[in-house]
């Protein structure tokens, strides 16, 4: 792999989570006025007819048949159920602690490379990830104040395992197909439940909801359930499942910073120190020894 084509992955992937790192706040703000499982069925179905119009426009043929089942795990766990788990779980926790939790994201997405797509992390990237996750729940104890475990960190815990699962097998379909391809396709099979969930869901007065909490479902449908997986995908194609999933170290900190510059929280210095730590810790992992099968192997 060369470094330039590598450096570029890393640049995608960092597109990516800030595009990702915008899905709870905007989760946050709908759940404040419509239900989780209203935001769930319209953020995709919005993708789902996104990635529909996609795949026709560009008059895309089928997938081959051993891209279908890893297809279906996809819409499973990254189109239906990291979108529901978080969207029910942002009911009672807020979108900052609850980026927090999904900061562990890149260890399960690590282990999950391992166990699926044959990636080998070396021991030295392995350390560089526990340690950076190990930083992660630290910054969850000092945001909370005294961190305990309630329903809704189960659910995004529950999340999180969905997104490493999601993530490994959108990343392994992504050597077969372009990685906007893979998206289209894992949205338009999930549209006839999503479809048909939001026709269940669908409020009595829609007319109610705030155009504030409307543009939050758009941008939760368009840009976080589709469009982040068109630069996130290929940065996992171009550098690695394990090298980007560590990228979303970052994302705890990127989702506090929307949440200064759109919620006018401020940051204190301590969670400058954080980031800076978490920063150094993604720098360090992404130049250590990661093994990728090889190709057809």
């Amino acid at each position: 792999m060369s470094a330039k084509k590598q450096n570029l992955g890393l640049l995608l992937g960092m597109l990516g989570l800030i595009v990702f790192a915008g899905s709870l706040p905007a989760s946050r703000i709908a759940v404040s006025e419509v239900t989780p499982y209203l935001l769930t069925a319209a953020r995709a179905t919005i993708a789902g007819f996104a990635g529909l119009a996609m795949l026709v426009l560009t008059r895309r043929s089928l997938p081959p048949r051993r891209a279908w089942w890893p297809l279906l795990i996809c819409a499973i766990t990254i189109v239906l159920g990291f979108p529901l788990l978080s969207a029910v779980a942002m009911v009672t926790v807020p979108s900052s602690q609850g980026g927090v939790i999904l900061g562990i994201m890149p260890l399960m997405t690590i282990a999950a490379a391992a166990v699926i797509e044959g990636e080998r992390p070396s021991a030295g990237f392995w350390i560089a990830a526990i340690i950076g996750s190990a930083l992660v729940m630290g910054f969850a104890l000092y945001r909370s104040g005294g961190y305990t475990l309630t329903a809704g960190d189960l659910l995004l815990l529950a999340a999180v395992i969905c997104g490493g699962v999601g993530y490994t097998y959108s990343g392994q379909l992504s050597g077969l197909m372009p990685g906007w391809e893979v998206i289209s396709w894992a949205v338009a099979i999930s549209l006839p439940i999503s479809v048909a969930c939001l026709i269940l869901t669908w409020p009595a007065e829609p007319q109610s909801i705030s155009f504030r909490a409307w543009g939050a479902i758009l941008y939760a449908g368009l840009m976080a359930q589709y469009f982040g997986f068109f630069l996130w995908n290929a940065a996992m194609a171009m550098a690695g499942i394990s090298r980007i999933g560590q990228i979303g170290l970052l994302q705890p900190f990127c989702v506090v910073l929307i949440a200064a510059l759109f919620a006018r929280e401020p940051i204190d210095p301590t969670t400058i120190g954080f980031a800076v730590a978490v920063v150094a810790t993604v720098a360090i992992g992404t130049r250590l020894r990661v093994s990728r099968p090889a190709a057809g192997g």
